[in-house]
């Protein structure tokens, strides 16, 4: 069989992501690895004696260390750890869900994710062009809000052009999601009481609005077990979206006019989103232990972790206030959207 464009570039992206992982790749980039390790278990530390999201002491830990990014040495291994880790992380967070899962939540809240879920992201787009902010933006910080917070903004980046400025608005929408999810976390079992939802509709609010699954987990076991269940389910849902929306996405970039600048960073399938694929069908048909399941989720959480720490690092308080006040009021302006969508389906549903 001849080899096609795609299979070409897949076998090209296949190869440096392994040639990443040799044995003397890795010891030319361990200073810039043992970095953003340090900043990351100095993130855990904070994060399981103190309380609060992880990822976001990761990032703000990074930013101190803001001078380290010029260093010849360290760089290379901050580039590793922010691109190859980075990828490797949303790889593994297939392992999260099933088409089982999928499938058990039944139509209605599926189709309640699917269209919140679309129109989050074509929100942003129209919010993006009406503060005369590029339009990669308001899908970048669209689809963080749409499908699963930090882990879906690094995996929308991962995609987008490769510029100094989208490495700046990604950290800006991690720090905004995270934000906004673990307020979203404390606010939403609030709502629903005061709404008087039942535990149903409940966890279909909860898991088809907050960013994060962690905050998910949180605000829908907070209710009731079956909220919780029936909240991460859904989540597990939107989170099930990635993969679509990502290759969408790395299409509509792939066939700009300026496709001959950017096919070097963008592909129509990436390589990661296969792997997610492939977890996520091993964990269908039950080919990954149960035991497996802990050591998958948290190696999962650890590529990402050292990930954004390694992306703190590369940038500065300077280069994040420079984007200005819209990009928050994009990110909260979406998060509305979805919570309101979500409410009103729930009541024409009902």
């Amino acid at each position: 069989m001849s080899d096609t464009p795609l299979s070409l570039s897949l076998q090209s992206r296949s190869s440096r992501f392994f040639a990443a992982w040799r044995p003397s790749a890795l010891r030319r980039n361990w200073p810039g690895i043992a970095i953003s390790g340090v900043i990351a278990l100095a993130a855990t530390f904070v994060s399981t004696a103190y309380g609060g999201p992880q990822l976001l002491y990761a990032l703000f830990f990074g930013l101190a260390f803001h001078f380290l990014s010029q260093d010849a040495v360290c760089r290379p291994g901050l580039h590793f750890c922010s691109q190859t880790l980075l990828r490797t992380g949303v790889a593994l967070l297939g392992a999260r869900v099933t088409f089982e899962q999928i499938a058990h939540i039944g139509v209605v809240p599926l189709v309640i994710v699917l269209v919140a879920v679309i129109s989050t992201i074509l929100f942003g787009c129209a919010m993006a062009r009406l503060l005369g902010r590029e339009r990669l933006e308001g899908l970048l910080s669209g689809g963080a809000v749409a499908i699963c917070g930090a882990s879906a903004a690094l995996a929308i980046s991962a995609v987008l052009p490769k510029t100094k400025e989208n490495e700046e608005f990604t950290l800006l929408t991690v720090v905004g999601v995270t934000t906004l999810s673990t307020l979203a976390m404390i606010c939403y079992p609030l709502i629903v009481h005061f709404l008087d939802l039942a535990q149903t509709p409940a966890g279909v609010f909860l898991g088809g609005t907050i960013h994060d699954v962690a905050q998910v987990v949180g605000a829908g076991y907070l209710i009731s077990n079956h909220t919780g269940e029936v909240a991460t389910i859904v989540k597990l849902a939107r989170v099930a979206c990635l993969v679509p929306v990502v290759i969408a996405i790395a299409a509509l970039y792939r066939t700009r006019s300026d496709a001959k600048e950017q096919s070097g960073s963008t592909s129509l399938m990436p390589f990661f989103l296969i792997g997610f694929v492939l977890m996520m069908t091993a964990n269908s048909v039950h080919l990954i232990p149960d035991a497996a399941h802990e050591w998958i989720n948290s190696a999962s959480r650890i590529c990402l972790v050292l990930a954004i720490a390694a992306l703190g690092v590369k940038t500065s308080f300077q280069a994040l206030a420079s984007l200005g006040w819209r990009p928050v009021v994009m990110l909260v302006a979406e998060t509305v959207w979805i919570a309101l969508l979500v409410l009103g389906a729930l009541y024409l549903a009902g």
